[in-house]
């Protein structure tokens, strides 16, 4: 039986932390924590969080409080993460300053939304956090050190990109509307666009976005750029070609294994194998195109895989003819996407790593 029920939302590590400092302000104020604490979203919704825990300092000196991590249905790394917020009182005038607390990265390099040294508590999160203790206070000031921890999160960081980014020591606290939506990949996406701003920083004229490790891999080996030019773009070639058109960079690889290459070629900015398919009837025209014998075109047509079809085209004499041509159309679709703004080069790969197409620069 199919389970037809909607896919259930859940709260950004940003919304989290709200909700926890917004209880350890009112612990401060009143002597009391709210529980379960309600917070304001950017967007009006008022949702309620149950602390897992909360202390207050004897001296009434420091606030802490936590909240679990409900991702809802997304595969979210920090699912289940305890997000934990200490709030300390400053002198008046001191404002809101943002600490890292164990679990939780610094900024280490230019290009993202912080300056390096930052604890990497973004923007969003922040204006939220500010916003919700101004509520508590009645519209007042507020002057506090705010620290937010992620117990655990230095593993869990080595699960994002935030090595690659240069954020070190956790993970970051994200969240935009304070709402994940399942399956949308923000958090992915967002880290291509970080990535790309870091390498814009750092003065990488050339970036490589490979769809994996294999692919990425074996690139690098033809072009030993910088760390800070690798894009881990995985199945979204459309969040890094849109983004290069309003920020663009001299020139682009794009690195993929075949079946992730006739996908772009096929016009898909999403290669992931749930949201694009492998076209096998525009394969074998390719091979048609080519003069390929009318039995390796039928082959080909009833292929499982794209790998398949270049074992038929590799029968057939065409192999290399056969992935040139399909790095040729993926490059000219990411070439319409990137409006002439960057010079692109796509290249494909086996399995194994070997290359067997390109096009491009």
């Amino acid at each position: 039986m199919t389970d037809t029920r909607p896919l259930r939302k859940g709260w950004t590590t940003g919304a989290c932390a709200t909700a926890a400092a917004r209880a350890c302000l009112t612990a401060l104020r009143t002597g009391a924590f709210p529980d379960p604490v309600e917070i304001v979203l950017p967007r009006g919704l008022t949702p309620a969080f149950a602390l897992n825990r909360h202390v207050l300092a004897d001296d009434g000196g420091s606030a802490t409080a936590s909240v679990i991590k409900d991702a809802g249905d997304d595969p979210d790394v920090t699912h289940g993460a305890e997000i934990v917020v200490t709030l300390r009182p400053l002198p008046p005038g001191s404002g809101l300053r943002f600490r890292a607390g164990d679990g939780v990265g610094t900024v280490t390099k230019p290009g993202l939304p912080l300056p390096p040294g930052e604890p990497a508590i973004n923007p969003g999160p922040r204006a939220m956090i500010a916003d919700n203790l101004a509520l508590a206070a009645a519209g007042g000031p507020v002057d506090a050190e705010v620290t937010v921890s992620i117990p655990g999160g230095e593993a869990l960081a080595q699960k994002t990109m935030n090595p690659r980014l240069g954020i070190v020591g956790g993970l970051s606290v994200l969240g935009t509307t304070g709402v994940v939506v399942p399956y949308s990949c923000a958090a992915w996406i967002h880290s291509i666009h970080r990535g790309i701003d870091v390498a814009r920083a750092a003065g990488c004229a050339h970036l490589l976005a490979a769809t994996g490790n294999t692919s990425e891999t074996a690139a690098r080996r033809l072009y030993p750029v910088p760390e800070e030019a690798l894009i881990d773009m995985g199945d979204f070639a459309g969040a890094v070609l849109k983004y290069l058109r309003r920020h663009p960079v001299e020139r682009l690889t794009l690195a993929g294994g075949l079946a992730k290459i006739s996908k772009l070629a096929d016009g898909n900015m999403d290669l992931h194998s749930s949201r694009s398919r492998v076209n096998q009837t525009a394969l074998a025209a390719v091979l048609a195109d080519l003069g390929a014998p009318p039995a390796a075109v039928a082959a080909a047509g009833q292929a499982v895989t794209a790998l398949a079809v270049l074992d038929i085209a590799r029968d057939a004499g065409l192999e290399r003819p056969f992935a040139d041509l399909l790095c040729r159309r993926a490059r000219e679709v990411a070439l319409a996407v990137v409006a002439g703004h960057v010079a692109v080069e796509v290249i494909a790969f086996d399995r194994q790593g070997r290359e067997v197409g390109r096009a491009g620069p």
